[in-house]
């Protein structure tokens, strides 16, 4: 059992900790260092001058995500069945743009001399038809001699019916190769989401498990943990061999965070907004956090469960530029940590979104980071003074052009994953976090036509807190394809023990002899159908109605036609750490405005908060700044906020 507890949330321009020991909670920020994250984490554990012994470290990274972005893995070679070398590159041929003639051409994430063929087949029913040759095998580990490629991804035909040949060649390869096999990775149907899936761990993995054992050398007596993709953490150890389930660590602990902190005031249907500097993540949540299979990573597919959100290229550090045409863009490129915005003074000169908001006087240059870090406002009105220049208006104009696009994008974004897929967002509670997200929650909101958000405590750190409360789990997956009234309650009710048990060896040391939930569910659709929907297993006595019923919510209708099984799925998930969001200890009298601050756009200057000061139940009525030592809170116009007893933020529009 830890004594104490620290979530570590690494983004492209700040790292983030959250330290509790059992009564007390510290945050702390510094900025990020790319070409070693883990000198930014050793760094900040210096500056909280905690005690390491029984410290329990729980880390999202971004390691694997970006290298994926820029295409900086290791050399990977693939090995496939005789005749689909070129499987990864042709994919689904879907095309981003269906009518461009001239698209762009993309290289191939792998050489074609990578591509390797081996002669066996499988049937889709899982016969043996052309076994391996002994031969056959002793040349593919000559031609890997010969490449030396950094990993290796296995990627054959029905390999998730029987995984004999898989391993044959996983025998041959040579020992300094990282292995990803995909009927480990992935043991699903879809060639090409499976291939893909087990190429990109092969991709990343040797960075993984780099990145994590000189991070967990450095780290000495801190037992080390990594939050996954679904939302649940894994040992460091048996991280880095599954690094395909780490690239949306990150987003998941504020998921994580968020979900956590909305309960506590019994609020569970939620939209949330996690705007860092680089990229603003959302989300639905509607009591659980839900998981997907169909997701991707730039323009690859990653068939593994994570947790469903959509990103853009939209932060605090987003860069603002006029185009050749004249019109303002915002993003997708971002300033990052180095140089960052101009106002950091780090040698950046690009307007970014950070800049606008401090020309607007929303963010206040002595109040950043705690005063730790004073912003620089002449090199942000320098930076926008361009912006202006090129679109022939004025500095506040263009600063307020700036935030009204940035805007635009989160609304999209958030309207994706609501409107577009049968949800009112007037039903839901907006709930902001990341360092930026505070001074924009207001406005999304009233975009949306929603009444209702919420700023939680430590919304600057919320993914590293979120950390506190992720417990260790797994998610297991298998094809058993075939018409659903074709299995029987005794097939299935097998096949679930089997994922049940793999899980819970993998897992025996994290759980430590605790008890563990574990969820059955299925994917299911008409036969016929492409895409499936996931139900709870409760049965094939109920099954065929639930799924119809779902359909029926899900698509508008149902179909009078026979229904497939597809996979079998489980979920198992340890007891969740014991960590408790102190309250705050109440004896705070009803805060006065620190001071009053100048806003572009408002006429009269407005009041400021220190979040800290504010009292339980005090009502601060926009338009304020509520600033703290990891963010700043905009209340707009006809807004109220009123705090709770932990500290958390309620905003309602009057």
């Amino acid at each position: 059992m830890a004594d104490s507890w620290l979530g570590v949330d690494t983004g492209g321009t700040f790292t983030d900790f959250v330290y509790f020991d059992g009564k007390t909670l510290m945050v702390h920020k510094v900025l990020s260092t790319p070409e070693a994250p883990e000198r930014a984490i050793l760094q900040g554990i210096k500056d909280l001058a905690i005690e390491t012994q029984g410290l329990r470290l729980v880390h999202g990274s971004t390691v694997a995500t970006n290298a994926v972005l820029e295409g900086k893995g290791v050399r990977t070679a693939y090995i496939c069945n005789q005749g689909f070398a070129d499987l990864i590159q042709i994919g689904r041929q879907a095309r981003p743009e269906l009518y461009n003639l001239q698209p762009l051409d993309v290289p191939p994430l792998l050489a074609p001399e990578y591509c390797l063929e081996v002669d066996t087949r499988l049937s889709a029913e899982g016969e043996l038809l052309k076994p391996l040759d002994e031969s056959a095998l002793v040349a593919l580990g000559d031609q890997l001699r010969i490449l030396k490629p950094d990993a290796v991804a296995i990627n054959l035909l029905f390999s998730f019916l029987d995984d004999t040949q898989e391993k044959a060649i996983e025998a041959v390869i040579p020992q300094n190769m990282f292995v990803s096999r995909s009927s480990d990775v992935l043991a699903e149907y879809k060639e090409y989401e499976r291939g893909m899936t087990t190429v990109l761990n092969a991709y990343i993995g040797p960075l993984m498990e780099g990145y994590l054992q000189r991070l967990d050398d450095a780290l000495g007596n801190i037992s080390l943990s990594i939050m996954q993709s679904s939302a649940g953490t894994i040992d460091a150890v048996r991280a880095g061999r599954h690094a395909v389930n780490l690239l949306l660590s990150g987003p998941a602990g504020g998921l994580k965070g968020a979900s956590y902190v909305a309960g506590l005031d019994q609020k569970s249907r939620l939209l949330t907004f996690d705007m860092g500097g680089t990229s603003t993540d959302v989300a639905l949540i509607d009591g659980e956090i839900s998981l997907t299979s169909e997701a991707s990573i730039g323009d690859y597919p990653v068939a593994v469960p994570m947790v469903d959100m959509h990103t853009i290229g939209a932060g605090g550090g987003s860069i603002a530029r006029v185009d050749a045409g004249g019109l303002l863009l915002v993003g997708p490129e971002s300033a990052g940590a180095n140089p960052g915005p101009a106002c950091y003074d780090n040698g950046g000169e690009q307007a970014t979104v950070t800049d606008a908001n401090l020309v607007l006087g929303r963010l206040q240059k002595s109040a950043f980071l705690g005063g730790d870090m004073v912003l620089n406002a002449e090199a942000a009105h320098n930076a926008i003074a361009i912006i202006a220049e090129g679109l022939s208006i004025t500095l506040e104009q263009a600063a307020q052009g700036v935030i009204r696009i940035a805007n635009e994008h989160m609304v999209r974004a958030l309207r994706v994953i609501s409107v577009q897929r049968g949800h009112d967002p007037r039903d839901f509670t907006l709930v902001s976090f990341g360092g930026a997200g505070g001074l924009h929650v207001c406005a999304l909101a009233e975009a949306l036509g929603m009444k209702k958000a919420l700023v939680p405590v430590q919304a600057g750190v919320l993914s590293a807190l979120g950390m506190l409360v992720a417990a260790p789990a797994r998610e297991m997956s298998q094809t058993m394809n075939g018409l659903l009234s074709e299995f029987d309650d005794k097939t299935l009710e097998q096949g679930f023990l089997l994922l049940q048990a793999r899980a819970m060896t993998q897992m025996a040391d994290e759980l430590a002899g605790a008890e563990a939930d574990t969820v059955y569910t299925v994917d299911l659709r008409y036969r016929g159908q492409s895409f499936t929907l996931n139900l709870p297993w409760t049965g094939l006595a109920t099954l065929h109605e639930e799924f119809h019923q779902l359909h029926q919510v899900q698509y508008g209708h149902g179909l009078d036609i026979p229904v497939e099984l597809v996979n079998i799925r489980v979920s198992v998930r340890g007891p969740r750490p014991a960590f408790t969001l102190p309250k705050r200890d109440g004896n705070h009298r009803r805060a006065t405005s620190q001071f009053k601050a100048d806003l572009c756009d408002i006429e009269q200057p407005v009041s400021v908060f220190v979040r800290d000061e504010l009292a339980d139940g005090q009502i601060v009525m926009g338009p304020a700044l509520v600033v703290e030592s990891v963010a700043t809170t905009y209340v707009d116009e006809g807004w109220q906020c009123t705090v709770d007893s932990w500290g958390n933020l309620h905003l309602k529009l009057l």
